[in-house]
């Protein structure tokens, strides 16, 4: 098969995680630990080439990608640091509102260190790199820069794969371009492998599917990354919380009022880095109305977490413009992301998956 030429924005933790993956997998085939699939129509691991990357970060700009992600902020467990040396340079991007004002008031090792650098014509680099496929990884609240990146990729024909909650392959004006443009996109807002949303609905669904009455439930989540350090301004969340909370909702036969549920980030504790531990609580009743409750703690790293999903939904972001498909790949959008198009049960989507990969259903 060929290669997969893809672009990153935001050279962070998740970044770091996803290509220490790529490399970490090149000679795992008899031993494809975390991985959902290592083969998809003939695309492995190391068929993803990233041959251009953008950030706003002074330790990043300019310099190769496989030094960039080891540079600070990040913070997250090392996969492996046997990553050949990439002629790739991270180049800088509009800052728009990437960097949330607050982020100033904490030490650079914490947080952004704004490049003094004038930002690159990233419709021609695009171009110029031949790249296939576009992966947001932007912070948390970054609306205005998302959408900038959304329109380089319909201007360019470039697909992309949106991880963040800024709703765009949700969006019906958002799907039709790109539907119009015949480009494969994917998103909004990855869904990590084993992760506090994917094992809420899961419980939820549980409940719901074996006759319990959920009256509340609640998901809380404490971390030490930039992303949950970005997160302390609530201002930049809104579509975050519509996403995990929908994302949890839909396995429910009837919502539970707003007042009866909370889903969302609930604070930074540096020293956590990149760990995420996440609290769920529910409450319900059983047979006769009777009370039953359930409290689960989660302790996962956050960015290889991600990777995880994100690894495919790369590879069948390929198998559709291989097979000229466009607009919102609803199966793997349901699979790997809190706010697709149409959510369905994780059980249905996985299936909606492998058909895909089969040829057996267009999108």
């Amino acid at each position: 098969m060929g290669e997969i030429r893809v672009a990153i924005v935001g050279v962070g933790n998740c970044a770091s995680s996803l290509i220490q993956g790529i490399h970490y997998y090149s000679d795992k085939k008899d031993e494809p630990i975390g991985l959902m699939h290592y083969s998809i129509c003939g695309y492995e691991p190391k068929d993803i080439k990233v041959v251009a990357a953008f950030d706003i970060d002074a330790r990043k700009v300019n310099r190769p990608l496989h030094e960039a992600i080891f540079a600070p902020p990040n913070c997250t467990k090392i996969i492996t640091k046997d990553i050949p040396h990439y002629e790739t340079i991270v180049m800088m991007g509009p800052v728009l509102d990437g960097v949330s004002p607050h982020m100033k008031d904490y030490p650079p090792h914490r947080t952004f260190v704004v490049a003094e650098e004038k930002p690159v014509d990233v419709v021609k680099v695009l171009r110029e790199k031949e790249v296939e496929i576009l992966l947001n990884y932007l912070p948390v609240g970054s609306e205005e820069a998302t959408k900038f990146y959304a329109e380089c990729c319909l201007e360019t024909g470039v697909s992309l794969i949106n991880c963040m909650p800024v709703f765009i392959a949700s969006d019906e004006n958002w799907a039709k371009r790109f539907e119009e443009k015949n480009i494969p996109v994917i998103g909004d807002d990855v869904k990590s492998q084993i992760g506090a949303t994917i094992i809420h609905r899961t419980l939820m669904k549980l409940f719901n599917d074996r006759g319990v009455k959920i009256d509340k439930t609640y998901q809380l989540n404490t971390g030490g990354n930039t992303d949950f350090l970005n997160m302390l301004n609530r201002e930049r969340l809104t579509s975050k919380k519509i996403s995990k909370t929908e994302s949890v909702q839909s396995q429910l036969d009837f919502p539970l009022p707003d007042e009866n549920i909370h889903i969302g980030p609930s604070d930074y504790v540096p020293w956590q880095l990149d760990n995420k531990v996440c609290f769920i609580r529910m409450e319900g009743r059983i047979f006769g109305d009777i009370p039953v409750n359930l409290e689960l703690r989660l302790s996962v790293e956050d960015s290889p977490n991600s990777a995880g999903c994100i690894i495919d939904a790369i590879r069948c972001c390929k198998v559709a413009r291989d097979r000229k498909i466009g607009g919102v790949l609803e199966s793997i959008s349901a699979y790997t992301m809190k706010h697709p198009i149409k959510q369905y049960p994780d059980s249905v989507a996985k299936l909606m998956v492998e058909e895909f990969i089969r040829g057996e259903r267009e999108r």
